[in-house]
């Protein structure tokens, strides 16, 4: 496949991914990965969504400066930066199929998570949060579509409305410019993922829009429903091609 025959599939996959993932108002980062491993490799696909996210977070920090609360991203990006950054640096110490295995096996565990989260919503003790916070760090650091269990987090803590969307914003952007970093200093960021990760952001910004009218003619559990069971399906493929391949080598 051509260089530009990639840019143009990446294009339509960053687009159909956040149509879908729009209609739920999350997910978009759980969808691409499936699509993108045949495309970029299993190995720069964590780096380039990381990437591609920035230019987003920032923009809804911006729109939502007002309802940001800044004591609790303090405290969340303080407990979740040292393994965010250590995760990042394991990422790019795994091979192919480790890396496929990792996200298909986190993919699959993020959607039960997800929902545990969201049955604790505002009943998360504040004590609990930096350990939360950690475990998110983790998470967000080796693997793509985790801000999902961010904004779990959030709602657990008591949050909720535009402080939410803000709040999520500020942290995903810090610890998304420190991923980078660790990721270019590792050389996973070669010139020409910087361009797939310009691709994806400009092509997820018509399929927002088109996702919000699509919202109007489909009930919100559908589309929860369709979302999540896009995304384990995405992750049971990649384990199952994760697998094969680190058995074959």
């Amino acid at each position: 496949m051509s260089d530009f025959n990639q840019y143009i599939l990446v294009g339509l996959v960053a687009f159909m991914a956040s149509v879908l993932g729009g209609c739920a108002g999350y997910g978009t980062g759980l969808l691409l990965p499936p699509a993108l491993v045949s495309i970029i490799g299993a190995e720069a696909v964590v780096p380039v969504i990381s990437l591609s996210a920035l230019l987003t977070n920032a923009s809804r920090l911006l729109a939502f400066w007002s309802d940001f609360d800044r004591w609790k991203a303090g405290l969340v990006i303080l407990s979740a930066a040292p393994s965010c950054l250590l995760a990042a640096y394991g990422y790019t110490l795994l091979s192919g199929p480790g890396v496929t295995i990792l996200i298909g096996a986190m993919l699959i565990l993020l959607v039960p998570l997800r929902v545990n989260l969201i049955r604790k919503r505002g009943h998360l003790p504040l004590r609990a949060l930096p350990v939360a916070a950690a475990g998110y760090g983790l998470l967000t650091g080796g693997t793509s579509g985790s801000g999902v269990i961010l904004i779990s987090i959030l709602l657990s803590a008591g949050l909720s409305g535009s402080a939410v969307i803000a709040t999520d914003a500020g942290i995903s952007l810090v610890l998304g410019i420190a991923k980078v970093i660790v990721f270019q200093t590792a050389g996973a960021l070669p010139f020409f993922l910087w361009a797939m990760a310009l691709t994806i952001g400009v092509c997820s910004i018509p399929g927002a829009f088109l996702a919000k009218r699509l919202t109007l003619r489909l009930p919100e559990k559908k589309h929860i429903l369709i979302l999540d069971g896009t995304v384990i399906l995405g992750g049971v493929l990649l384990l199952v091609q994760g697998v094969r391949a680190f058995w074959n080598s």
